[in-house]
């Protein structure tokens, strides 16, 4: 089955090997997103805009495949501070509607950048980018 690398401009472009997102058929994997502003390449530092920065960032990515963050169905947190737990809830509530997608939260000891969160996805959509 063929693959489609998705980009946007709305989302901050790859640091490294890898696509912001890739999708087969109607299954579209969204690579980490960590809190970089993609108009001025700036990293958000605070957990409150860093962690609504990187929703901002999937929700671009989410939108670039023709879908939106109500199609993801699995989030990967990674958190270098897990007492910022009940922060990712209620900013998380703030961008997906129940169903919640599946997700694991997992704290480590560093991440790209010096960033205090990244999240990846998997999301379905109704049509594949791949056929359009």
């Amino acid at each position: 089955m063929p693959r489609q690398a998705i980009h946007t401009a709305r989302a901050p472009a790859a640091i490294g090997t890898y696509s912001q997102a890739v999708a087969i058929g109607n299954l579209v994997h969204l690579s980490g997103q960590i809190p970089l502003n993609p108009e001025t390449d700036e990293l958000e530092t605070s957990p409150r805009t860093a962690m609504i920065q990187v929703f901002e960032n999937l929700r671009a990515v989410a939108e670039a495949t023709g879908g939106a963050l109500d199609d993801i169905a699995k989030v990967n947190i990674y958190l270098t501070d897990l007492d910022q737990f009940s922060l990712l809830n209620e900013i998380m509530a703030e961008y997906f509607s129940e169903p919640y997608p599946a997700r694991a939260a997992i704290e480590v000891n560093a991440l790209p950048k010096g960033a205090c969160v990244e999240i990846d996805a998997v999301m379905v959509v109704q049509e594949s980018p791949v056929d359009s």
